[in-house]
């Protein structure tokens, strides 16, 4: 059965590859990560469609060429420090370790907090920590990252996250007026500005809380608001 999902697994990376994915990097990581072992046993067959699938508690395990997308969006290198906001199944956080990145995560939701730090440790990937917390809050004692990326879609971005992301940094994020309809969003932090940039539209679970949909809309504070710009001159 391991060589058939490894089969599988060349069969995503080559659909992903007709889909626009060309950087070998992630291509490789996601060669690499047995994406069956983020999943219940039950959808184990499912694994390697080009779907998102349940993980419980109204959460699922991205598609993956969400992942591929917002992963070579992230520019990864090795030993870049990288917060991930949603840590769901850990697949994401997998695949970023595969990089050879330095990840620190956060989930809100307890149950999946403790099976995905079970399972992270379990298949041995030790460079990826994991925190139970508001991940709208971000790390603020790990931080500053030079790369953030957010799994789940927003109304705005986070301010404290705008915060946390390091001089020359990017951040990903879904964002959008309405739930589960956004515009995937580079955030790059150049000389103590912020940029945007619009890489199309997506699809994600509700970003919950402080600075997400539970709450009342929070405007980022004037510095702030001031220096974030459509793109980088």
């Amino acid at each position: 059965m391991a060589s058939d999902f490894k089969v599988l697994r060349r069969d995503m990376v080559r659909r992903l590859q007709t889909k626009g994915i060309d950087e070998p990097a992630v291509l490789e990581a996601m060669l690499k990560v047995k994406r069956h072992d983020f999943v219940d046993e039950a959808l184990q067959a499912q694994a390697y469609g080009d779907n998102a699938l349940p993980i419980g508690y109204g959460q699922t395990i991205s598609r993956p060429l969400s992942v591929a997308k917002m992963t070579a969006a992230l520019q990864v290198q090795p030993g870049l420090r990288i917060l991930e906001i949603g840590t769901g199944s850990g697949y994401q956080a997998a695949v970023l370790a595969a990089m050879g990145a330095e990840v620190y995560t956060v989930e809100r939701i307890k149950p999946l907090y403790f099976l995905a730090l079970d399972r992270l440790v379990r298949l041995r990937y030790f460079q990826v920590k994991v925190k139970l917390s508001d991940g709208t809050l971000g790390w603020p004692e790990e931080g500053p990252f030079e790369r953030i990326l957010v799994t789940a879609g927003g109304p705005d971005i986070p301010v404290p996250l705008l915060r946390q992301l390091a001089e020359d940094g990017i951040l990903i994020i879904p964002i959008g007026g309405k739930k589960r309809e956004q515009s995937l969003t580079r955030i790059r932090r150049n000389t103590g500005k912020w940029y945007k940039q619009d890489l199309g539209s997506a699809t994600f679970v509700d970003l919950i809380g402080t600075h997400g949909w539970t709450h009342k809309k929070l405007e980022a504070s004037p510095d702030l608001q001031s220096v974030i710009r459509s793109k980088l001159p």
